[in-house]
């Protein structure tokens, strides 16, 4: 009978050959969430033996991280900003990176200020449920292109609770109306598809082959979505209102640019764990009366 060590070191060796990443790391962290423990327990339990279920389990986990597909879809989950969230094929995975747009977000408001927040973007939910997990007496509005992506994010809302103060809708922000919304909320946050359309082909495989294209490229230069949600939000936004972008790898500067261009003032710009420039905010400006 396959023993947890043996387990671990078949596994890590397969997947090392394969070229994945941390092969070691990878073969432990589902190696624990099949035996329902923490990544460090297995070295107290490496002679524990595994049963036929435990055993079958883990070799179709191995196989399909051989094939590229990324640990969080396998075992469906992924941990941000402290929250769980289901994940799936239908939504990019939560980004370690991303957390620095909620902290940059709940660090401009007290938490009991009654925030109208509209999220462009939503995938698997894990911003608007955050920024209402840490503004309690804010509401959230939040859009995505595609159904299935919202089908994930409504069972991560059921998850925490939310039903009540975050809605989702199916909506293109490139295409559809929103005049309902004018002069409706106090925040506009987004982590828009940013690779540009050529950079995609060079991501790495787990990325290419398993995340959904349409939440990661622009299928232009990247910045689309940046020129089209900076001159919505002039309308969508209060006085005074705050837009928030997660950006790219050198792509503040251009974001920054296009925010100005749209009158947006009080630019700034945070930087993430790795010293990247990853938030741009601003402020809603005036925008001048022109004589039709």
């Amino acid at each position: 009978m396959l023993k947890v060590l043996d387990a671990i070191i078949l596994s890590a060796d397969y997947l090392e050959k394969k070229g994945i990443e941390s092969a070691r790391m990878n073969a432990e962290l589902l190696l624990a969430h099949i035996l329902e423990c923490q990544r460090l327990d297995l070295y107290l339990r490496f002679n524990q033996p595994l049963n036929k279920i435990e055993t079958a389990t883990y070799r179709d986990y191995i196989s399909r991280r051989g094939n590229y597909e990324p640990y969080q879809y396998i075992v469906g989950d992924v941990e941000f900003y402290g929250l769980k969230f289901f994940v799936d094929e239908n939504v990019l995975i939560p980004r370690q990176e991303t957390e620095i747009l909620i902290e940059t977000i709940i660090g401009k408001y007290p938490k009991e200020e009654e925030l109208k927040i509209f999220d462009i973007g939503t995938g698997s939910g894990n911003i608007p449920i955050s920024l209402a997990m840490n503004l309690p007496e804010s509401k959230v509005i939040s859009i995505d292109i595609s159904q299935d992506a919202i089908n994930v994010a409504e069972q991560n809302r059921e998850l925490h609770n939310l039903e009540s103060r975050v809605g989702f809708i199916n909506s293109n922000i490139l295409t559809d109306k929103l005049e309902k919304y004018n002069n409706t909320f106090d925040v506009i946050v987004s982590n828009p598809p940013y690779v540009e359309k050529e950079e995609f082909k060079t991501l790495q495989k787990e990325i290419r082959e398993y995340e959904p294209e349409i939440a990661v490229t622009d299928f232009d230069d990247g910045l689309k979505f940046y020129r089209e949600i900076s001159l919505k939000s002039q309308t969508l936004l209060k006085e005074n209102g705050m837009l928030f972008f997660e950006v790219g790898k050198d792509q503040a500067e251009d974001v920054k640019k296009i925010m100005s261009q749209n009158r947006f003032k009080n630019i700034e710009i945070q930087k993430d764990l790795s010293e990247i420039d990853r938030v741009v905010s601003g402020v809603k400006g005036l925008v001048p009366f022109k004589n039709i």
